[in-house]
């Protein structure tokens, strides 16, 4: 269940994609599909919320996203490259005009000396301007990273700017 502070981002998501006649997809690793499901826990979403991806595996992120599977080779699953290539891909795939990817370790395993538990990209692609990521680090269990992650994603959709470029 997503908490107070999360609606009331995914309220002023609603009012500022409803503002510009934007639709919003999502593609998501580490979340399995969080971001999406806070998003659509407020009636009339619709109007705002076009489609979610949840990209577990990395067959996953090059089939349903295009990602490319040298990309994932070179860089790892938990990049900027693969983030960004989620995000653009989810636009490319979708009529969405905004795009927010997530691709991380959430933990408890799977952490490593360069990317340790709690390593998330994000990624925000917008149709026709430019993507922009992020690497976070951030604190607590796997329910804690995930729901950081929604946060910042959230965040970040909200400070895109409403013009390509």
């Amino acid at each position: 269940m997503a908490t107070a502070n999360l609606m009331n981002l995914v309220a002023d998501l609603a009012t500022q994609l409803q503002a510009r006649g934007w639709l919003m997809a999502t593609a998501e690793s580490c979340t399995g599909g969080l971001i999406a499901a806070t998003c659509t826990e407020v009636s009339g979403s619709s109007a705002w919320f076009e489609r979610g991806f949840v990209t577990y595996s990395n067959l996953a992120k090059t089939e349903l996203l295009g990602v490319d599977a040298a990309v994932i080779d070179a860089h790892g699953a938990v990049s900027e490259a693969v983030a960004r290539a989620m995000a653009e891909g989810a636009l490319a795939r979708s009529s969405a005009q905004i795009a927010v990817a997530v691709t991380g370790v959430a933990g408890p395993t799977g952490g490593s000396p360069d990317k340790p538990v709690g390593t998330v990209w994000l990624a925000w692609a917008v149709q026709g301007g430019d993507t922009r990521a992020q690497r976070c680090q951030f604190p607590g269990d796997r329910a804690a990273v995930r729901w950081a992650t929604v946060a910042q994603a959230l965040q970040g959709l909200l400070a895109t700017p409403s013009t390509p470029g």
